[in-house]
């Protein structure tokens, strides 16, 4: 049976669709869910806070973690591009039984790979807890997990986490909505800060002037003091206050390593801080 647009609609599924690499993995899926490169994948993609991310015009992008639920099985990343073609996240309460159903992904190394079938069932599964699956009957294979589940408009209906017997299960897409749409976590570095151009340098350098710290906070861990300069990160210098904020993003423990200046501004220092551990596991090294 022939489909009017059919392999248009796959082939902008397609483009939405990014290879999820992560350390010694095999690689997985994910979908582009912003055209600011906010990306969607599954929690069991990723080895750790680093991955890497190709996109469909074959451009691979570091990628930053920045939102992580084990028990929902849902990551979120964020790449640095612009203008991207996002995928669009439909009700999946409207999802029906009969439905006909689309996924994309990378299975065994075939990258942007089509299965189609019809759904299933809605609803929970025995032994899975209470959770709600969209559950269909297309192969699916390793390397599909995080990838879409769509239905004939192309719109995402579900994140494609795993297969039962010869059912495909997907992440409800309103389960995602709610994920991506939850309180955004920041990791604490214990400072308040003003902005600042530093003088004496020839042009003007953007700073952070460290006002206050925290007792027992990372900051102090790490051994700021008031009037410290923050310049920025191994990532990018600083250019606005913002750009702390994005720094901290992410509730995930990870190691940052801060440029600043102390004293005379003669020498630029750097000290790496161990950000979004708790209690005695916050630390820094210096250098």
């Amino acid at each position: 049976m022939a489909f009017i647009g059919f392999g248009e609609v796959a082939e902008r599924l397609r483009r939405s669709t990014v290879v999820v690499r992560a350390g010694n993995r095999n690689a997985g899926s994910g979908v582009i869910c912003s055209a600011e490169g906010l990306i969607v994948t599954n929690a069991h993609v990723l080895g750790g806070r680093h991955a890497s991310v190709q996109l469909w015009d074959g451009r691979e992008l570091a990628a930053k973690l920045t939102r992580l639920n084990r028990s929902s099985d849902l990551a979120a990343l964020r790449v640095p591009a612009a203008s991207l073609p996002a995928a669009v996240l439909a009700d999946s309460s409207q999802v029906r039984a009969g439905e006909l159903a689309l996924a994309i992904g990378n299975p065994l190394g075939f990258v942007g790979a089509l299965s189609s079938g019809l759904i299933h069932a809605v609803g929970p599964l025995p032994g899975l807890g209470a959770g709600k699956w969209v559950q269909a009957n297309l192969r699916l294979a390793p390397g599909n997990s995080g990838g879409p589940l769509a239905n004939a408009s192309g719109d995402v209906i579900g994140i494609n986490s795993m297969v039962a017997g010869r059912l495909a299960l997907a992440l409800p897409s309103n389960d995602v909505k709610n994920f991506l749409a939850g309180p955004v976590s920041r990791a604490r570095l214990g400072v308040s800060v003003s902005p600042v151009y530093v003088p004496g340098r020839g042009a003007r350098i953007f700073g952070l002037l460290i006002l206050e710290i925290e007792d027992g906070s990372p900051a102090a861990l790490a051994s700021f003091l008031p009037g410290d300069i923050l310049l920025g990160t191994e990532e990018g210098v600083f250019t606005g206050m913002k750009d702390l904020p994005a720094v901290l993003e992410g509730g995930i423990e990870r190691q940052v390593r801060l440029a600043f200046l102390r004293g005379d501004y003669a020498r630029v220092r750097k000290v790496t801080v161990l950000l979004g551990g708790t209690g005695p596991a916050e630390r820094a090294r210096a250098a």
